[in-house]
């Protein structure tokens, strides 16, 4: 058996999809129930008033308002939302 592959066979082009993380609504802007505001790997940002965090991390809105970031403590940030 011959352990070299035959020529032009490409063992190469598997790649996974972008996971889309990141912010998703920034502070001041208006937002509804249940929407997505941060999608990240862990407690980057924390959850603040009115706001759910899912089993990946992703926070979420849970009242129609507006989106708050502010400061846990020195290093720590929150967000919140607040009705309007």
């Amino acid at each position: 058996m011959a352990h070299k592959k035959g020529q032009g066979s490409s063992r190469n082009g598997r790649d996974s999809n972008s996971q889309r993380r990141g912010i998703k609504v920034y502070g001041g802007e208006k937002i509804n129930a249940g929407s997505i505001i941060v999608r990240q790997v862990g407690t980057k940002i924390h959850p603040g008033n009115n706001v759910g965090l899912g089993k990946d991390y992703t926070i979420f809105s849970l009242i129609n308002g507006v989106v708050k970031y502010e400061r846990l403590d020195k290093t720590r940030k929150k967000v919140s939302v607040y009705a309007s």
